[in-house]
């Protein structure tokens, strides 16, 4: 239990929040590869990869606000402590790249399903 209120002391006084650190929301709606227009799934796609900058800025900013935590706390932190802090940032960091992948594989689902659909449509 002291070594949980030492991390949070740590965490409260180690430095500031970035404000940036925001995590991304990601795309409201994925078209429906079976009934998408062109425009749409393009308009998609345009979506995902806003969606990607903002995951890589998220896990960015993640990183730096760790480091930053890290370095002000200097020596005040045990070891013990510096794990934990690192195992927080470690997992906010898979959540985020998973999370991008999973949207990321919702879509190409569709991708899949909208080229099978139009495969026989002239092209241009």
């Amino acid at each position: 239990m002291k070594v949980l209120y030492a991390i949070a002391a740590a965490a409260v006084t180690a430095g500031p929040v970035y404000a940036d650190c925001s995590y991304p929301a990601p795309p409201e709606k994925l078209p429906d590869g079976n009934s998408a227009t062109l425009d749409e799934m393009v308009s998609a796609q345009k979506a995902i990869k806003e969606y990607n900058k903002a995951i890589e800025a998220y896990v960015a900013c993640i990183k730096l606000e760790h480091d930053d935590a890290v370095a002000k706390a200097g020596d005040k932190l045990t070891p013990a402590q510096k794990a934990d802090m690192e195992r927080v940032e470690v997992q906010k960091h898979n959540a985020a790249i998973d999370q991008l992948q999973s949207v990321a594989d919702r879509f190409n689902e569709q991708v899949r399903l909208f080229k099978a659909k139009h495969k026989d449509e002239p092209k241009g």
